[in-house]
């Protein structure tokens, strides 16, 4: 097993914070649950596999990511390696399959685990592609919570040691968007924005770069500026295409959700398309009207998870999509699993069924 020990983060992660929840619980789980299933792993025939770490997320810290080192050892031939720049845990996901791994861990938060994702469906699912399992290390975390897992990483990587033990996995469905105008395919896990969303992750974006810590407040204050400041709010942009070629309404922002919940405001789950799922296609919640009054009823829906949502001003739901394409007369923010991916005039979003075998 060898431990690389890097320095800095894949894009897409929170930087600086500590874990001293996971290191309080640290020290006697490693005695006890971790360790003990570790051994049995052992004993059943271990199975190569590789953790990526990114040590820059938010409950990343030294004695944490010992600890998930130490109990994994025990269960996998392991190899572990930390991230040191945008890009590196996508390579390390090639690198393992091509390799041969059985799984790849990662521990990090939803930036990280895109990364990895991309990686492993490098040449598009299949037999190839080893199995995946999530320790969240962000701050929100949003795929390894609608897997069920806890969002503690001790917790969780007790209860993987338990999934491994078992083999216990599940085939889960992934979103792609289809490689055009010189871009090539991104996957996505959870969801990917166009329009309004997408414009405020590139402003969280700087934001974080310029050294602030991401938080359900620095999101709501820069959506409020970017709507306020710089959104036209009378001229939708956006012009969202069925597969059948029926347009929709023009919207100013669409949403495509892989999964429910859309996103969490701290512990608050976002339902903004409750019906989605790893089972399914990709559901949609757009906006078509965004004047002042149906947007703040629209996001006080959103935010007490009514179930009248569908029923708000400009609101658009669709569900169980297997493809969507989005255009717009000018470039609009795009972003996936929270990654702004720059401006695009059209971008066309697909589900791809049973994509991944995930450890949950």
């Amino acid at each position: 097993m060898s431990h690389e020990r890097l320095a800095t983060p894949a894009e897409g992660d929170e930087g600086g914070g500590s874990a001293e929840h996971s290191a309080r619980l640290a020290a006697p789980l490693m005695q006890g649950e971790l360790r003990q299933v570790g051994k049995a792993l052992c004993t059943s025939g271990a199975h190569r596999g590789l953790l990526v770490l990114n040590p820059k997320a938010t409950t990343a810290s030294e004695r944490t990511s010992e600890v998930l080192v130490g109990a994994l050892s025990s269960a996998l031939d392991l190899r572990a390696v930390r991230t040191e720049r945008r890009g590196h845990a996508a390579e390390l996901a090639r690198s393992a399959m091509d390799d041969g791994a059985d799984v790849v861990i990662v521990f990090g938060g939803d930036g990280t685990v895109n990364e990895v994702v991309n990686g492993l469906l490098t040449h598009g699912p299949g037999p190839h592609v080893p199995s995946l399992a999530v320790i969240p290390g962000g701050s929100t975390n949003v795929f390894a919570r609608a897997l069920g897992l806890p969002n503690d990483a001790v917790e969780a990587t007790g209860a993987l040691l338990r999934y491994l033990r078992e083999q216990r996995t599940r085939l889960v469905s992934v979103g792609a968007a289809l490689a055009d105008e010189g871009n090539g395919t991104r996957y996505f896990t959870f969801t990917a924005g166009y329009g309004f969303d997408a414009a405020v992750t590139c402003e969280v974006e700087r934001q974080r770069a310029a050294g602030r810590r991401a938080s359900g407040a620095l999101y709501i204050r820069l959506s409020l500026s970017e709507y306020f400041r710089r959104t036209d709010r009378k001229n939708a942009p956006i012009t969202a295409t069925l597969a059948d070629g029926t347009e929709l309404e023009p919207l100013f922002m669409a949403a495509l959700a892989n999964t429910a919940p859309w996103t969490y405001l701290g512990n608050r789950p976002i339902l903004a398309t409750p019906d989605a799922g790893f089972e399914t296609g990709l559901d949609l919640f757009g906006l078509a009207d965004f004047s002042p009054f149906a947007v703040g009823l629209n996001v006080g829906r959103l935010i007490g998870n009514s179930r009248r949502l569908a029923d708000g001003p400009g609101v658009l739901i669709r569900h169980d999509l297997p493809v969507l394409t989005l255009s717009a007369q000018r470039p609009v923010a795009f972003e996936v699993d929270g990654d702004y991916l720059g401006p695009r005039e059209r971008v066309t979003l697909c589900s791809v069924p049973a994509a991944l075998r995930v450890f949950a």
